[in-house]
């Protein structure tokens, strides 16, 4: 009893809002991940790192690109998405960067003509204004840029606003471009949504294929994804690939595409474009 009156006035005793020391930590955090990207953003220190995605089968090579975007702290370092985006993609910095990360995209696409590219955004971005002037900008010089340009959604982003997303995607394939739905099998997305959506492709998340040729529970549910995928005519990309053993049970099971170390970490300084500089973006 008394432990339990001890944790009570502990309780009793917390700031206003439930604040703790690990709360305040992780507020101070967040804010110090703010003033860094909105910093970047300001002295256009962003940039787009790349990373091949392979064919499973013949002819093997490289199918497209995925350009993730990345910050340079006051340091000059390289901060790659995972480490800011939890902190910035609710507001109104996360629709910034997502205009940026296409603005580069679509310059890459438009100076390297073999060049297919993948470019991620959230479902939040769509309808800003500033990220479909981008889009309208660049196709406007040069239409066939669409159909070279992948646009990936997080399953988490879609099931935010589903019904928009629909209507994006209706829109935007009448322009070439491609949808991608990433972190497939992570999120909340219900197969009565999954017939209506048009995406044209799938990207199996990482914490399913890590390790999968051991471990029989992913294996399962990655042949389960696999089967969804084709159901709906939709490529199925795993992500994450870091064995060989793990992309042969993959290759055996399916899937289309391997993308992941095992092929190739992101780089700022791809070699297809080695004559190039870093791929920042330009003026605003």
């Amino acid at each position: 009893m008394a432990d339990r009156a001890t944790r009570r006035q502990r309780l009793a005793d917390m700031p206003p809002g439930g604040d703790s020391p690990l709360n305040a930590a992780v507020a101070a955090r967040d804010r110090d991940m703010l003033n860094m990207v909105e910093h970047a953003i300001r002295h256009r220190n962003c940039m787009l790192a790349f990373q091949p995605v392979m064919r499973a089968r013949p002819p093997h090579g490289t199918a497209f690109h995925e350009g993730l975007i990345r910050v340079l702290d006051a340091t000059g370092r390289v901060i790659p998405a995972r480490d800011f985006m939890s902190a910035v993609e609710n507001s109104e910095l996360g629709r910034e960067l997502d205009g940026i990360a296409l603005d580069i995209g679509l310059r890459m696409l438009a100076r390297h003509p073999d060049l297919r590219l993948s470019i991620n955004m959230s479902a939040r971005s769509i309808g800003y204004r500033r990220w479909m002037r981008v889009l309208d900008r660049h196709l406007g010089r040069d239409a066939s840029l669409g159909q070279r340009l992948i646009l990936e959604i997080s399953e988490s982003s879609t099931m935010t606003v589903p019904e928009l997303v629909t209507d994006f995607m209706d829109r935007l394939h009448g322009r070439g471009i491609a949808f991608a739905l990433d972190d497939f099998g992570a999120g909340q997305i219900a197969l009565r949504h999954f017939r209506d959506f048009f995406f044209d492709a799938v990207k199996i998340d990482g914490q399913f294929v890590r390790g999968i040729h051991a471990n029989p529970d992913n294996q399962a549910l990655a042949r389960a994804l696999i089967a969804i995928a084709r159901e709906f005519d939709m490529l199925t990309i795993a992500e994450s690939v870091e064995t060989k053993k793990d992309a042969e049970f993959l290759v055996a099971n399916g899937v289309d595409c391997l993308q992941g170390y095992l092929f190739g970490a992101p780089t700022v300084r791809p070699g297809w474009a080695s004559g190039d500089p870093p791929a920042r973006c330009a003026a605003r």
